[in-house]
């Protein structure tokens, strides 16, 4: 335990071990020590005390913060003593609240233990008190430097974090805190008047001799903390001392503060203060709340601001506010997570408020911990806490040529008169943004704040694709073609990789399908889509076409023969689709004749040589028959003889086999009319359906297997170690000038037109705390997707001095990594947890209710969804 440094003067520091006969002096909770005294009948017990109230110390500036203290001074106060009484009397029952401690000494302290355990298990049967049983965990010192002020009658304190070890210090910073309610000490053990008379003998001793200082360990019991860490757990038997006070050094007692202004600390070799490790309970799908406020509740200006007396600063006629209510709800909940002692926080009250101003977060739905959840937080906050009630109107100019340190001011001036709250002071920025038109070169430069960054990720992963590309005009027989895409990509990614690898001339262009049943089940002509829309089973055929022909309609060929089939023993003739539908435009065609020589020219390529097909034509009078029958659907099979045989004949006298064509829809699937040669073909949409049907035999002129071969798209490619994208990366591709999409235009006030005009960002004034939200998920019409890329981010030292634009004399941007948001699994069904920072190089998992010690080693993964980043102090 530690005690006074060695290095203090014996002259200017008395221990107070021997003054009351060797008994320790216990610190408890005045309504414990009271409920126990009301009860005995010990003639033991002294009836006598003294009041003190506690005073902030003229040596003392300001009023105690518990963070600040934490880490940048000692606790310094007075006792002022306000009398003598009888603890039956008066003063004694002024007040029992939580803020009335009594001093009694160690005979006191084991009546009043044996008294409450006894009462509370008398019926329970449990064997009777003995104090070697009692929990020593329960006990704790502190050690107190006492100095009497005889002329205002009063004791100032001094709390050293060199006396104490780091443990024992934090809690000492909560005990006492003048921060809440009145501090009250009741001396029932006589220790302070001692005090007092040693004062004014050593004074007579030594006149010269003025603040004596005098050393008091006092045993803290009934305000330990009720859930220790298990790595605190194994260091009890070290750190625990409940009698005296030991001489010597700290007993290896190591004060770190690690990285500069962190909320924890350490004391001896594997403790750990559990100040702040605190679990929140999942309530239903509500890991994404509880890793978001996991992260907030560790930010430190957020947590000093509402550990102190935020109320003030609530505006309740913010119209666009929640008239206070998610901040007072969000810092009661703050409260809770880092009071001494607390167990696992179910943050209900919390959630019900949320779901009050958001119904999106009624029920237990899994929702985004950043774009929804985290963004609507900080906003409600911030609105909650506007310290302007009346917010002027402002004007948005452009720059007009004025330089851009000036417009900046400018629109930094106008949006912090109208928001102003600890969450602009903290987490906002500012940005340049530049829009240029393409066409009339009109500048327009704009200076917006945001509140965190949203950085894309770079596509490391690539998908294989393969396809079939049919030629323009028959002239090739298909080719099989793979190409590469960014996994993630887009149609106009896919259009792109084909263009090249077709080695595409200028006169054509490719009219991308899906191919389903020997049908062209969509076109994949939106640029935008995402190629997630792809599956892999899917099959895609590509068609070369002219583009001289382009505002011509398309005419889709699809394929059909003859089989028959077998049902309850009887054979039936049916029509069966095969093949790849035939793709060409409807230029220079009009009649049944010109149609008929389009899809004969489109099939040439899979003509089979005419000695391995003429010997098949011996006997088409059946099929030709069979074809009629199965058209009119009114003749039945025996009635085949019947049939033209002078038709059939003369169809022979062709050399390319019998067909028939039909106008139909786009599936196939029904019969509009027959296409006959000498009549005209009318066609008024942007697409003509025809059905070609084929009698068996005479298709055998045809490959048919080949013009039905289509490979599906292949899966992703063979699986490669997992590449790293830098955060860097991730800046600077957000960072990228870039044109903006069809759907997000410009108006240009120069054209007095919707432009799709160049944008380029520029970082031009950082916050305190930066925030960034790394992109993992992309959204479309029918799915969304998670990105598993890892992306390596700084831990220590995220310099984006090269970055930022306006520097404003500052030479160095360093921030330095306090929380993780991590998200695992897919968009439906993932888990959200957090990292968090706690001093030195220790990291904690906030796994909703579970807390646990993690390495640094480990927090870098690809589960990284939203990184909070502190600026370093010597760069603020």
């Amino acid at each position: 335990m530690s005690v006074a440094s060695p290095e203090e003067s014996p002259d200017s520091t008395h221990r107070i071990d021997s003054l009351n006969g060797e008994q320790s002096v216990y610190f408890v909770p005045l309504r414990w020590w009271k409920d126990a005294q009301e009860s005995t009948t010990s003639e033991s017990v002294d009836k006598r005390e003294v009041l003190y109230t506690a005073t902030t110390g003229s040596s003392y500036g300001g009023p105690m913060k518990l963070i600040n203290n934490i880490f940048n001074s000692d606790i310094l106060f007075d006792l002022r003593r306000e009398g003598d009484g009888l603890l039956n009397g008066e003063t004694g029952e002024a007040s029992v609240s939580g803020r009335d401690f009594a001093l009694v000494s160690s005979d006191m302290w084991l009546q009043a233990l044996k008294w409450h355990h006894d009462n509370k298990n008398n019926e329970k049967g449990v064997k009777s008190f003995s104090a070697g049983g009692v929990d020593r965990g329960d006990v704790y010192p502190v050690q107190l430097r006492l100095s009497v002020l005889q002329e205002t009658n009063s004791l100032a304190v001094k709390i050293c974090k060199k006396d104490n070890s780091v443990e024992c210090f934090r809690r000492a910073c909560k005990i006492f805190n003048l921060d809440s309610e009145q501090l009250r000490i009741w001396d029932i053990s006589g220790q302070t008047t001692l005090f007092f008379e040693n004062d004014v003998n050593s004074s007579k001793d030594c006149q010269q001799q003025t603040d004596q200082e005098m050393l008091l360990e006092l045993q803290i019991y009934g305000l330990s903390d009720s859930i220790k860490l298990k790595e605190s757990k194994k260091e009890d038997g070290s750190t625990q001392q409940t009698n005296g006070i030991t001489n010597g050094t700290n007993g290896g007692t190591i004060f770190r503060f690690g990285r500069s202004n962190s909320l924890s600390f350490l004391g001896k070799a594997g403790e750990a203060g559990t100040l702040g490790l605190t679990g929140l309970q999942n309530l239903g799908n509500t890991c994404f709340m509880n890793s978001s406020l996991q992260c907030l509740a560790h930010t430190p200006k957020l947590v000093d601001f509402f550990l102190g007396e935020y109320s003030r600063e609530i505006n309740l006629e913010n119209p666009l506010g929640m008239k206070g209510e998610i901040a007072l709800a969000f810092g009661d909940l703050l409260r809770s997570l880092w009071a001494p002692g607390a167990s696992t926080v179910a943050p209900r009250t919390f959630k019900a408020k949320l779901a009050r101003f958001a119904p999106q977060f009624t029920g237990f739905n899994q929702h985004d911990s950043q774009q929804e959840l985290l963004a609507f937080l900080l906003d409600g906050l911030h609105e909650d806490l506007n310290r302007v009630k009346n917010k002027p109107y402002v004007e948005a100019k452009d720059g007009d040529g004025r330089p851009d340190e000036e417009v900046a001011d400018e629109y930094w001036r106008n949006h912090v008169a109208r928001n102003d709250s600890i969450i602009v002071d903290v987490c906002q920025g500012q940005y340049k943004s530049t829009l240029v038109c393409p066409i009339c070169k009109k500048v327009s430069v704009m200076f917006d704040p945001f509140m965190y960054l949203s950085l894309p990720l770079p596509c490391t992963s690539m998908r294989t694709m393969d396809l079939t590309v049919m030629s323009a005009d028959g002239g090739s027989l298909p080719v099989s073609l793979t190409v590469n895409v960014p996994k993630f990509g887009k149609f106009e990614d896919l259009q792109k990789a084909l263009v090249i690898a077709c080695s595409l001339p200028d006169d054509e262009t490719l009219l991308v399908t899906e191919v389903y049943n020997n049908r062209i089940l969509r076109f994949l002509d939106e640029p935008t889509d995402s190629l997630t829309l792809i599956r892999d089973g899917d099959k895609l055929v590509v068609y070369r076409l002219k583009k001289d022909a382009d505002n011509s309609p398309l005419i889709v060929f699809m394929h059909q023969k003859l089989e028959e089939q077998v049902i309850l023993g009887k054979s039936s003739p049916t029509w069966k689709a095969f093949g790849i539908p035939l793709v060409s435009r409807l230029s220079d065609v009009e009649n049944g004749f010109d149609v008929e020589k389009m899809y004969l020219k489109l099939l040439s390529s899979f003509k089979m040589p005419t000695e391995l097909f003429t010997e098949n034509l011996e006997n088409p009078i059946k099929e030709e028959a069979i074809d009629k029958e199965v058209t009119d659907g009114t003749t039945s099979v025996e009635d085949t003889n019947s049939t033209n045989v002078k038709e059939t004949a003369e169809s022979l006298s062709d050399p390319d086999p019998v067909l028939r064509l039909y106008l139909t829809d786009d599936r196939g699937s029904s019969i509009e009319s027959e296409i006959l040669k000498e009549k005209p073909v009318n066609n008024k949409s942007k697409r003509l359906n025809v059905l070609a049907r084929w009698p068996v035999k005479e298709l055998d002129v045809y490959d048919t297997c080949l013009l039905s071969s289509l490979p599906e798209v292949s899966k992703f490619g063979t699986k490669r170690p997992q590449e790293t994208v830098s955060l860097y990366k991730c800046l600077e591709a957000f960072l990228k000038e870039e044109p903006l999409g069809p759907d997000d235009m410009w108006y240009c006030p120069g054209c007095k037109e919707h432009r799709q005009a160049i944008k380029k960002l520029d970082l031009w004034r950082l916050p305190e705390i930066l925030i960034i939200h790394l992109k993992r998920f992309s959204y479309s019409r029918f799915m969304k997707n998670k990105l598993e890329a890892y992306v390596d981010f700084p831990i220590d030292g995220l310099d984006l001095s090269s970055y930022i634009s306006y520097t404003n004399g500052q030479t160095t941007y360093r921030y330095m990594l306090y929380a993780i948001s991590n998200h695992y699994g897919s968009m439906g069904g993932g888990h959200y947890t957090a990292y968090v920072h706690h001093g030195g190089d220790r990291w904690y998992d906030f796994d909703d209710s579970q807390v646990n010690k993690i390495s640094q080693e480990k927090i870098k993964t690809s589960a990284a969804y939203v990184l909070f980043y502190k600026r370093l102090v010597e760069d603020k």
